[in-house]
């Protein structure tokens, strides 16, 4: 199984998911505002204990995954995010990790995203040695396409992912540090 490293920004830590992470997790993946643009639908307990289990398993398969999210200073969970290839039946998306993000709604609007994205896109570069990530946003999140234009995402094209339209972002590593 491969490490999964713990990442530490000013105010975050992305560090891997613990079985005792599941009742933060139902109560984020249970509340409309989080899946309000990501399908849509509130996740029950099996489908929440599915994803926690799909979190460690992308790491121990691909080397990349899904990182728990939390403040630095309280230790308190904000959400999941991080790397996968899901696998969507998105040309756009193949051959590239995908980027994704889900924050407790109370989160919102002091950056954290972004202070996330950053962290995970420089982790990609510069370890992973991505020559691109890609990520979908539904054309009316606009909170998370800031996010993306802010992180360096820029539109490829459009798909259809659970009879929803989805802007397909890529955004290239830094020139510094592609691999040769």
């Amino acid at each position: 199984m491969n490490e999964i490293p713990v990442i530490e920004t000013g105010r975050l830590r992305l560090r891997p998911h613990r079985a005792d992470d599941f009742q933060d997790m139902q109560a984020l993946w249970g509340d409309p505002r989080t899946v309000r643009f990501i399908g849509g639908h509130v996740q029950d307990a099996q489908t929440v204990w599915f994803r926690l289990l799909r979190y460690a398993g992308m790491w121990a398969l691909l080397g990349y995954g899904f990182w728990a999210i939390e403040d630095r200073e309280t230790g308190a969970y904000l959400g999941d995010g991080g790397l996968m290839d899901g696998r969507r039946g998105i040309k756009l998306l193949d051959g590239a990790p995908e980027i994704g993000w889900a924050l407790v709604p109370e989160a919102g609007g002091r950056g954290l995203a972004t202070e996330f994205a950053a962290a995970v896109t420089g982790w990609a570069d510069s370890v992973l040695r991505a020559q691109v990530t890609r990520c979908i946003i539904e054309p009316d999140n606009a909170a998370s396409l800031r996010v993306a234009e802010k992180a360096g995402y820029a539109e490829i094209g459009r798909a259809e992912l659970g009879g929803k339209v989805v802007i397909v972002l890529e955004r290239a590593a830094s020139p510094n540090l592609r691999s040769p």
